[in-house]
């Protein structure tokens, strides 16, 4: 049936496996065993929808039989079975630390809501979602105890490509003994081993890692690219084209059915497709379009005659040629008639838009499932990395990117839901959320909901903005009123410069496991990390808190709860320090969003809009830690990085008394990159102009440097290999302006004038901070979250810990 072949690994290695007549453990590492039960016997050994590798290196672990009991130890769990039925009382689990049981875990716990552990992973689809929803199972748990993924009902992968019903449905499940134990605790090595069992994470095209623009509308062919370049012309960057369900004919002969699917193009719309397709490219975007596949092939379609006598129907029937994913021979005609000659044509990869439920003509087949797997092994054709956009299929899913998040509606509880939802999904492995930015319909015209739906947008996986067909929901920033369009459009410039640092973190995702957004407490193992569901690490360097709530009336701005853990954070925006090991309220203009770097982070940037590989790039660097970033780059769409075609340039801060920063000659294939680049090396968080020394390859250069108001940038253009810039003297670390940033605050506040007066006042004339918080918080005519928003700003620097601003 398949072109191309996934990789299946199925056969677990024979030294792994504890087996007797009806049972069956595979130890795959010591935390992570598969457990069958067959009253007949039969356990399957091939590769499943969702498993598709049990070839692990075989643990450490011990096997005591007694004849009607068998307890396998494994160092840091103990299994205890009594070779019956799994139940309660045949099957425990006990969690070992340091060789004492720690926590018991019986078979049936999992069905028992109070003692439901599970983090949970993600969901289908937000289609018509208002706020939040129930969501599936994951693999990560709340303490010590394991969760079992069920893979009984999974259908199974042959040598072939070919998927089919499992011989015989029987007890096929996974333990993952990952959960917090006081000293060992690690969902990064869950999700590790996760991927291993059922498949890395793709690398996906550079071009995605920029902004979508998507509509559903019925644009022609001239009026699109019209907007294309009137985007252009306000400089703000898109890399890709989404053409929603209206480029094909959607009003047809009601005796041919609906018009939802389709496959032709609409020449009243389009009258030259191909010049189309072609001209979006050369303004540098990748396009994808809309299907709807569930209506299969309907006579009025230009491939119908083709595709009938493929199928060997008689094209003068005008019998409409039925969906079924599950028929090879249908599947075969399908991509070879109807697809392939559309990507020929400029359709770079497809945006599968199932809606359909999950019944196919093989039991157990979800055509959605279906459709993703085959449709991302059929994009592979020509050496290009494959991609689809559709929605989420299960676990093993993430094997299929990009994720289609649904139709959600256009509301406030929408946006709050999305930060939890996106990040939450690495739990079960799903890290590429493509949501509708913006929202997809409904709801009212809100400036502030939409300027504050794109900051996130920027700070998530995939950045597509989209709206329904309603002419009122279109998300051009100019649409917005002045504030809001401003702030818009600075962030999507800001995506596109984000992309080295983006595509670095896809690259990490790929090999390490290491999804771009991850709830907090994957990284820090505190009450704090689980309770801010809406705060995520991006990427290596920052955690993202977003604004998803209107803002006060008092302040003007908006907020939200952020945890910042121990150590020293700076803000990416205002470049503001804070000393974590604490909870507060992070007040934030329009302009603005909660984002912080580590003391000691990296963030390489692109100095242009384009996504290729940057000649000129920005690197800002935050002084107070040491810190080191791998920028990892290939050429972005081909599957060349596969045969070693990809460089890596090293970046490291020593950081002590007189700092130094390095960037290495870059390792691996140079011909992807640009030969030689222009730097702008940001240092930021440093009290005073300090003298600096640059070095390339040993020698000393020219440069520039400029000291802004707590920034030293240092220029070197045309330059390749290593390059050192060091501080010639002992460098300290600016303190934040406090007088500054709470008069930029109240400024633009709703206070009246005279309180303003008041409170600026206390901020300059008070001895310390905590009698100008005492004084602060004693003015009953000021409101609390003023005075939590003046608070952020006096004690950003302190240490300790605390629950709210007061």
């Amino acid at each position: 049936m398949l072109t191309n072949k996934m990789k299946v690994y199925g056969k677990a290695n024979d030294a792994a496996i504890v087996k007797g007549d009806k049972y069956r453990f595979t130890i795959l590492t010591p935390r992570l065993i598969r457990i069958e039960y067959n009253e007949n016997g039969y356990f399957e050994d091939r590769a499943t929808q969702a498993v598709i590798s049990r070839q692990f290196d075989v643990p450490k672990f011990s096997v005591k039989d007694t004849g009607d009991k068998i307890t396998i130890d494994t160092g840091v769990v103990l299994i205890e079975y009594t070779k019956e039925p799994f139940s309660e009382n045949s099957l425990t689990v006990k969690t070992m630390e340091n060789g004492v049981d720690f926590c018991t875990w019986r078979y049936t716990e999992r069905y028992a809501k109070k003692y439901d552990i599970n983090l949970k992973g993600t969901v289908r689809t937000l289609d018509g979602i208002d706020g939040a929803c129930d969501l599936e199972d994951g693999i990560m748990s709340k303490n010590a105890k394991p969760i079992l993924m069920d893979d009984s009902n999974s259908l199974v992968i042959k040598e072939n490509g070919d998927i089919e019903p499992r011989q015989e449905v029987y007890k096929d499940q996974y333990l993952f003994c990952y959960g917090i134990l006081p000293a060992n605790f690690d969902y990064n090595m869950a999700l590790k081993d996760f991927h291993k069992l059922t498949g890395n994470t793709p690398l996906i095209p550079r071009y995605t890692l920029g902004n979508w623009w998507s509509r559903y509308h019925e644009y022609t062919q001239d009026e699109y690219l019209e907007l294309m370049d009137k985007f252009r012309a306000e400089d703000i960057p898109f890399s890709v084209s989404v053409i929603d369900m209206d480029w094909h004919l959607t009003k047809i002969n009601p005796k041919y059915g609906s018009g939802w699917t389709g496959y032709s193009w609409n020449k009243e719309l389009f009258p030259d497709h191909k010049a189309f397709l072609s001209k979006l490219h050369e303004m540098g975007l990748m396009v994808t379009i809309n299907v709807h596949p569930d209506g299969g092939i309907a006579p009025h379609e230009d491939k119908y005659k083709e595709m009938a006598e493929a199928m060997g129907i008689d094209p003068d029937s005008e019998v409409r040629i039925p969906f079924d994913i599950a028929d090879p021979k249908f599947v075969e005609n399908y991509f070879k008639i109807i697809h392939h000659p559309m990507e020929d044509e400029g359709v770079d990869f497809w945006w599968i838009d199932w809606q359909q439920g999950t019944v196919s003509a093989v039991k157990g087949l979800d055509p959605l499932w279906m459709l993703n797997h085959l449709h991302y092994l059929d994009n592979e054709r020509k050496g290009k990395r494959p991609l689809i956009l559709s929605r989420y299929s299960g676990a093993g899913a993430h094997r299929y990117p990009i994720g289609f998040s649904g139709d959600t509606i256009m509301s406030w509880d929408s946006l709050d839901f999305q930060p939890y939802f996106t990040a939450n999904a690495s739990n079960i492995g799903y890290s590429w959320w493509s949501h509708d930015i913006g929202g997809h319909m409904w709801g009212n015209h809100d400036d502030e909901l939409s300027a504050r739906w794109v900051q996130f947008g920027v700070f998530s996986p995939i950045n597509r903005l989209h709206s329904s067909n309603n002419p009122f929901t279109s998300k051009e920033p100019w649409n917005y009123e002045k504030n809001a369009e401003l702030a818009m459009k600075k962030f999507l410039k800001l995506r596109h410069q984000l992309v080295p640092y983006l595509y670095s973190m896809n690259y990490r995702s790929h090999m390490y496991s290491e999804p771009l957004i991850k709830p907090m407490y994957y990284t820090w193992n505190s009450r704090e990390s689980f309770l801010h569901k809406n705060e995520y690490t991006f990427g290596t360097e920052m955690i993202v808190s977003p604004i998803t709530r209107p803002h006060n009336e008092d302040t003007n701005i908006g907020c939200s709860d952020t945890y910042l853990p121990e150590g020293m954070w700076y803000d990416f925006f205002t470049n503001d320090r804070y000393m974590g090991n604490r909870t507060l309220k992070t007040h934030r203009s329009i302009y603005n969003m909660p984002v912080f770097v580590k003391a000691g982070g990296i963030v390489p940037m692109s100095e242009t809009d384009g996504v290729d590989n940057p000649k000129d790039m920005r690197i800002k660097v935050y002084m107070g830690a040491n810190g080191e970033f791998d920028l990892y780059e290939d050429d972005g769409i081909t599957t060349d990085y596969q045969n070693g075609k990809y460089a890596i340039t090293k970046m490291q801060l020593i950081y002590g008394e007189k700092p130094e920063f390095e960037i290495l000659a870059p390792s691996g294939d140079e011909s992807v990159i640009p030969t030689k680049r222009n730097y702008a090396v940001e240092f930021i968080g440093l009290s005073e102009n300090l003298d600096v020394s640059v070095t390339v390859n040993g020698e000393k250069c020219d440069f520039e440097s400029d000291y802004t108001d707590g920034v030293v940038t240092v220029k070197v253009e045309n330059v390749c290999g290593n390059i050192n810039i060091s501080f010639e003297k002992n460098v300290e670390l600016k303190a934040n302006d406090t007088r500054a940033r709470v008069f930029e605050l109240i400024n633009v506040s709703g206070i009246a004038h005279v309180l303003k007066w008041d409170i600026y006042n206390i901020i300059t004339e008070a001895d310390s901070v905590l009698d100008a918080l005492v004084d602060i918080y004693a003015k009953e005519d000021l409101g609390e979250n003023m005075k939590s928003a003046i608070s952020e700003i006096l004690t950003a620097e302190c240490y300790g810990k605390s629950t709210s601003n007061s």
